[in-house]
């Protein structure tokens, strides 16, 4: 591997209440541009990635389980992520992603630009982004008017307070809650909202269930999800605390790497995988999103 940079971001989480005391919290991440396959000596390799951008977070709207399609940009971001993996060299043997379409295709472009569309693909709902409940299809601006930028802003930065929930006269509840994707669902799986905490708390059965067993056997696996389910298997991974894991928030479209030993332990942080400028640009985002805003 060939590294180019490593990124160190340190800070102390919001304390909202302005009771108490925070933890102090660091990431490191090292940024490269890999050259070939060969180089990889660990025991496991898992590749996840946050769908490229939708035409909802281009608008800045609360997007949640409405089925949102990439934007342009999005499509493109998936695009230089297939192109990132194919200059790795690296196969894959079974692809997990959600049951919505912004994750499904940047699976899709991914796999297209490596030549890999026939591999086999599970699509689950415990992998969607976190319901937003009664935010869904809200702007940032429409949801302060609308609650109170204190009360937002708990929603926001809290592990575990949900939103409001999506109550039946929501204009995007009939289209989620009718949709045949969840007809499987037993009774209560079903959100109206979600925390973070809820989010982690669907997700990580799937990855302890299905990915997990399929990782120990051996196979190479990639992962198209979200920002929200994404951060439930990096807090895992990586044994992150709540505070810390608000904290993170994952680019849109670029690999991310992760080397890992024979108990599915990363042996080296998380690693971006794409071109200097690429990177470059992750780098700075994630520093960004770390930072304590004043």
């Amino acid at each position: 591997l060939t590294g180019i940079g490593e990124c160190v971001i340190e800070g102390r989480p919001r304390d909202e209440s302005g009771r108490g005391e925070t933890e102090d919290f660091n990431f490191r991440f090292v940024f490269f541009f890999p050259r070939g396959e060969g180089n990889m000596t660990t025991a496991h390799r898992l590749v996840i990635v946050r769908h490229g951008e939708s035409s909802w977070n281009q608008e800045n709207r609360f997007c949640g389980w409405f089925d949102a399609d990439l934007s342009e940009k999005g499509l493109e971001e998936a695009r230089r992520g297939a192109l990132a993996i194919k200059e790795a060299g690296m196969k894959f043997d079974v692809c997990y992603t959600s049951v919505l379409k912004r994750a499904i295709k940047t699976l899709w472009t991914i796999m297209e630009g490596t030549d890999q569309m026939w591999l086999p693909v599970v699509r689950s709902w415990r992998l969607n982004e976190r319901h937003y409940g009664g935010l869904t299809g809200l702007n940032k601006a429409e949801t302060a008017a609308k609650h109170g930028e204190e009360q937002v802003k708990v929603w926001r930065r809290s592990f575990d307070i949900p939103p409001p929930p999506m109550e039946h006269d929501h204009p995007y509840h009939k289209i989620i809650s009718e949709s045949r994707r969840y007809k499987g669902l037993k009774p209560g799986e079903l959100p109206t909202c979600e925390s973070l905490k809820d989010t982690i708390a669907r997700a990580l059965p799937f990855w302890n269930d299905v990915v997990v067993p399929e990782i120990k056997a051996g196979k190479n696996v990639i992962i198209a999800a979200h920002g929200n389910s994404l951060r439930g298997i990096v807090k895992h991974l990586e044994s992150m605390s709540d505070a810390a894991i608000m904290e993170l928030n994952l680019p849109t479209g670029i690999p991310i790497v992760y080397e890992l030993d024979k108990d599915l332990k990363p042996v080296k942080p998380m690693q971006f995988l794409g071109d200097e400028e690429t990177v470059r640009k992750a780098m700075e985002a994630v520093a960004a999103q770390g930072k304590v805003k004043k």
